[in-house]
């Protein structure tokens, strides 16, 4: 994301004054446009998070680029920097945030997004059929239960749900209609449910993690930039010289921040802290971890899925709590609560009782995560009305 951009794009989340200039000016300028512009059948538009090819939406791609069933229909995505990657399958690409971007979403049968492809605005048409897989199981407050008042995703016609607790919180944070909710957890996570050991051997050699080594991953959450979106900065309070000292015999630490954390500081990276920010499958990381260190990030709910041991390094959790808020208490929540300080950290790992903290994983998958495993197929089963047909 460019930096006008990321300044743009706070501006809105953050002043409630231009966001609703913006949402109500452009939603009824393109509600008018699309009068003219005709749908095309078995035409589906997709949209990643942060604008990539990516997440529950390219989950769902591949699926149905699998199935010959679906051969006829016609794939657009949408992306910031269409030129730079090569998408597999015949289908279109365009570049987000472009007049040809929204003329195709109003002409387009099905959307399919994890994040929003209408930017905030209001335009889709009755006869567009529409999925949101969302993009996690939140930890903190979101939307209308953080900052915002306005977010009404009620026009939705499917929106993913792993559970009764995302039912809760999505459902207050966006307005969501309890008949438009489907049940399916995210498609995204499919794969988590049947790794197999000849996985994530080859994953591992892949990114040349040694065999005697054990895997470590941190994945903090992101942090709200404080200069107006000019940059999205994270510093944790780590010497990773010391965790060096203490863990490099056993582990190799992987380091993988937000997509929209676009300076690292305080870090040198080498054979133990690896840079995987910019590694595209998140999923292959987790895979490959044997322990997870995060924070307040929905990281922590897909990597459940797997059963390994958690760790939430809360550092900042007053500021956060006081700042942006929780869904649920991690210290309450979180498998071995929350951890503050680095030591507390390295503590944890060295004298790591594997089987009981996965078995707190597990407890933990169980009551969140009550649904998944298939949502590809029930995903596009539901958006196409195949169980109807």
């Amino acid at each position: 994301m460019t930096g006008f951009r990321a300044r743009i794009d706070y501006i809105l989340k953050h002043y409630k004054t231009p966001y609703l200039m913006y949402k109500y000016l452009f939603s009824w300028f393109f509600r008018f446009i699309g009068v003219f512009i005709p749908i095309k059948e078995k035409t589906i538009l997709f949209t990643g998070h942060g604008r990539h090819y990516n997440d529950s939406s390219r989950a769902i791609y591949e699926y149905m680029l699998a199935q010959k069933k679906y051969q006829a229909y016609h794939y657009i995505w949408a992306l910031d920097n269409p030129d730079e990657i090569k998408i597999p399958g015949n289908c279109q690409v365009i570049k987000s945030d472009t007049w040809k971007y929204f003329t195709m979403a109003l002409s387009c049968q099905y959307w399919v997004s994890c994040v929003n492809i209408e930017r905030g605005l209001k335009f889709k048409k009755r006869k567009t059929r529409y999925l949101n897989t969302w993009h996690g199981t939140p930890i903190k407050s979101i939307s209308n239960t953080d900052a915002r008042t306005d977010d009404n995703f009620s026009y939705i016609d499917l929106f993913c749900v792993a559970g009764e607790y995302e039912k809760k919180q999505f459902k207050k944070a966006f307005s969501v209609r309890e008949d438009h909710l489907l049940f399916t957890g995210l498609p995204r996570n499919d794969e988590l449910y049947y790794v197999t050991k000849e996985q994530i051997d080859l994953l591992r050699k892949s990114l040349s993690i040694p065999p005697n080594k054990k895997v470590l991953l941190y994945a903090p959450t992101w942090r709200d930039s404080v200069d107006s979106g000019t940059s999205y900065t994270l510093a944790p309070p780590i010497n990773f010289k010391k965790w060096e000292e203490k863990l490099s015999d056993k582990y190799v630490l992987l380091l993988r921040t937000h997509p929209y954390t676009n300076k690292l500081m305080n870090v040198q990276f080498n054979d133990f802290v690896r840079d995987v920010t910019s590694y595209p499958q998140i999923n292959d990381l987790l895979m490959i971890s044997d322990i997870l260190i995060s924070d307040y990030s929905a990281t922590i709910f897909d990597f459940s899925i797997l059963e390994r041991p958690i760790i939430c390094f809360g550092y900042d959790i007053e500021e956060y709590a006081n700042s942006r808020g929780f869904a649920l208490d991690p210290s309450e929540e979180v498998p071995g609560g929350v951890l503050k300080t680095e030591d507390e950290v390295l503590y944890r790992i060295v004298n790591c009782n594997y089987e009981k903290e996965s078995a707190m994983t597990r407890s933990f998958k169980n009551k969140y995560l009550e649904y998944g495993g298939h949502a590809r197929k029930q995903c596009v089963e539901a958006l196409l009305n195949e169980e109807k047909a």
